[in-house]
């Protein structure tokens, strides 16, 4: 465990001709953005194989090359936003989103099309990447500190209802207008995030001027990378992610092969498991304002995780009850991960560092989940193991995530001067 001191001055938590709600607007607007249009492509990539001339791997890439953007461009992200500032460098990502979206649908076909179509894809995962590091920041530095916890939370409820929302939609947009318009036409709420963004974050300047000074002394105690606690988050956030993902992609045919559920009724279950992550990014809020530090909290994600691979193992005939209490689990463990770096962070400029630490070592380990958990099922010819191997990412995400609850309630105990109650 550790003990930090820092003699930083508290963060300005408000600036004129700016509320609160219209931030966490602006923030719900944005993070509707910051999945949706990568999962966008999924119902839709039957017809860009057939229009492109493509393979099912290389149309595989166009879903999963977001997510090594996520942990390969982070530290690119950071340093724009560091340049640009915060405001700023969110209106730079949702241009490039913008562009990337139309870059992506540019038509075309065979090498010349699926080069703008993987040139767009990149774009949009770099532009993702800058939102998934700022966002929680934000909230960090600019929402009072008794709502920190459930804003985080509604932020991590739009990244499911955004995905819900394109999902559901680009194939009856596609039915009448093709799946390039369809795809370009998600460009729309990204220029609406855009606006909503600045007149959410406008007359910022002197906030952003005064974080910035208050950087300037935030050298108090170890030096950011080098504190557990950092690690720790980080570990956590890729067991957490290791196992979204690893299910995410073969949940539908595991219950399909175990349990002979038709191609559609399969197909349910992941709308189970996305749907349900609503609720865990709103309960997880109200575990941490009533419990004594987010160790209760963390405990409860992680139990409710575990019963997804335990129940598919011992009862799979319940798997309604498993997979909501996973989507449960995956909704509350972003929320609760991000709660911890929000109150472990001693001032702005170290939120983002760390942010950006955890969600790029996270995100690395993430886009193995789907190679590792299909290899281990493909070598040992049931679906056992690999739910063992999910287990086993939730059980990481469990011991580090606790030891990084209890550091950071270890750290309020001991005095900090900037404190961050979530």
């Amino acid at each position: 465990m550790e003990t930090v001191t820092s003699t930083a001055p508290p963060p300005t938590r408000s600036a004129p001709g700016t509320s609160t709600a219209l931030l966490v607007l602006a923030i719900v607007v944005v993070a509707l953005n910051l999945r949706g249009p990568i999962v966008a492509i999924s119902p839709v990539l039957d017809a860009i194989r057939a229009d492109l001339g493509i393979g099912a791997g290389t149309a595989g890439l166009l879903t999963s090359l977001p997510v090594l953007c996520f942990a390969l461009a982070t530290p690119l992200a950071s340093l724009l936003l560091a340049r640009a500032g915060l405001e700023r460098g969110v209106l730079i990502a949702l241009g490039a989103l913008l562009a990337g979206t139309v870059l992506r649908s540019a038509d075309g076909s065979g090498p010349d099309g699926l080069w703008a179509v993987v040139a767009g894809t990149l774009v949009i995962g770099a532009a993702i990447t800058v939102g998934n590091v700022a966002v929680p920041v934000v909230v960090g530095r600019d929402v009072p500190a008794r709502r920190a916890g459930i804003v985080l939370g509604g932020y991590t409820a739009a990244l499911n209802v955004g995905s819900m929302i394109m999902l559901s939609f680009t194939v009856p947009l596609t039915a009448g207008l093709g799946w390039r318009a369809a795809l370009a036409a998600w460009g729309a709420v990204a220029v609406l995030a855009a606006g909503i963004w600045w007149l959410g974050t406008r007359g910022n300047a002197r906030r952003a001027a005064e974080a910035a000074a208050v950087d300037e002394g935030d050298a108090g105690g170890p030096v950011w990378w080098r504190r557990p606690i950092v690690w720790m988050l980080t570990i956590a956030f890729g067991g957490q992610a290791f196992s979204y993902y690893g299910v995410t992609a073969w949940l539908p045919l595991l219950l399909h092969d175990r349990l002979g559920m038709d191609p559609a009724a399969a197909g349910v279950s992941a709308s189970v498991f996305q749907v349900a992550a609503v609720a865990g990014a709103f309960g997880v809020p109200v575990l941490l304002r009533r419990g004594a530090g987010p160790l209760p909290a963390l405990l409860a994600v992680c139990a409710a995780w575990a019963a997804l691979p335990l129940g598919l193992l011992l009862a799979p005939h319940l798997w309604l009850v498993w997979c909501a209490l996973g989507g449960v689990a995956q909704g509350g463990g972003f929320t609760v991960i991000f709660s911890i770096v929000v109150r472990a962070a001693r001032g702005p400029a170290e939120s983002r560092r760390m942010s950006a630490l955890v969600q790029g070592g996270g995100y690395l380990v993430a886009a193995t989940g789907p190679a590792v958990v299909g290899a281990v099922h493909e070598a040992t010819g049931t679906w056992a193991v690999p739910l063992l191997v999910v287990l086993g990412a939730i059980a990481v995400l469990t011991a580090a995530g606790a030891a990084a609850a209890r550091a950071s309630v270890h750290r309020h105990e001991h005095g900090s001067a900037v404190p961050r109650p979530v």
